[in-house]
């Protein structure tokens, strides 16, 4: 039950702040917090990771369902197994930021991208949300749990 509650709250936070940043700001402005540390910004991604496919955009949205629903499908199947904490977590993590990437791909037709880290070189221009760190975390905790059995 805790899994599906997380789940719910990765969703439910993303629609919330990504509401909040499309009633709010534009894509011409940016915000700093944490010290500057980070950048609150507005992007509308067209595509998959690094806009990649926004030109393909009905694909692309095709290929999140897909994925969502086979990742839903292995994690039900994973809750009835005994252990598997790691990939369990890891699992609701990818879950969670999946609902909602694929929720905007298909409601909005884009994903919307809110924050950037303020370093130098390029990766002050790759914009995040909260659920690609989730999608990133969760893929690593169920790599480091596939690997437990090596």
């Amino acid at each position: 039950m805790r899994y599906f509650v997380v789940i719910l709250g990765i969703f439910g936070l993303e629609w919330k702040i990504k509401n909040y940043i499309e009633e709010t700001k534009t894509e011409d402005t940016e915000e700093e917090k944490c010290k500057g540390m980070l950048l609150i910004r507005k992007h509308h991604n067209k595509g998959a990771f690094l806009n990649a496919g926004q030109s393909r955009r009905k694909a692309v949205a095709a290929l999140s369902v897909l994925l969502t629903v086979f990742l839903t499908i292995f994690f039900v199947l994973t809750l009835g197994q005994a252990g598997k904490g790691l990939l369990k977590w890891g699992l609701t993590l990818l879950l969670g930021g999946a609902y909602s990437n694929t929720y905007d791909r298909l409601a909005r037709k884009y994903v919307v991208d809110y924050v950037s880290f303020n370093v130098p070189f390029r990766l002050k221009n790759v914009i995040f949300n909260i659920g690609d760190f989730c999608i990133m975390i969760g893929a690593l905790l169920s790599a480091l749990a596939a690997t437990e059995k090596l």
